[in-house]
């Protein structure tokens, strides 16, 4: 197991994904000065996104039947927590953006190689799960 999305497991059988990008902001407002430099003014974290690029094989690997799972997971418009394969929770995340390039096909119109990019930012965990607040300071 690479890792886990929700119920969705990335492995080498669904979707090995090659490069895994991390993006993490913080905010800080300028305040205009006179003869001065903007003042910044620190107010938390922004958003926190990852980014999982990856190319499949469908005669190897995963196929547009793993992609078609995490596509209806975000018709879902649900969060799902993200853990590492070592077992190292990420928090929850919503997928905000899945695309696929298709090339090689099979005379069938079937792609032989798939490109894909995965864009999930995080959230706060839901309401109404039990002890939020120790899984929203991962």
């Amino acid at each position: 197991m690479m890792m886990c999305y929700g119920l969705f497991v990335f492995s080498l059988k669904t979707i090995p994904y090659q490069t895994a990008e991390e993006n993490k902001d913080w905010r800080f407002p300028a305040n205009s000065r006179v003869n001065q430099r903007s003042a910044l003014q620190f107010i938390g974290r922004d958003n926190e996104t990852i980014t999982l690029f990856g190319v499949l094989y469908p005669e190897l690997t995963g196929g547009r039947l793993s992609l078609a799972v995490l596509e209806r997971m975000a018709d879902l418009g649900y969060s799902w927590p993200l853990i590492e394969g070592t077992g190292i929770p990420l928090g929850f995340f919503v997928m905000t953006n899945l695309k696929k390039t298709k090339t090689e096909f099979f005379k069938d119109g079937a792609p032989r190689k798939i490109e894909f990019t995965i864009s999930l930012t995080k959230v706060d965990p839901p309401d109404w799960l039990p002890f939020a607040d120790i899984i929203g300071m991962i």
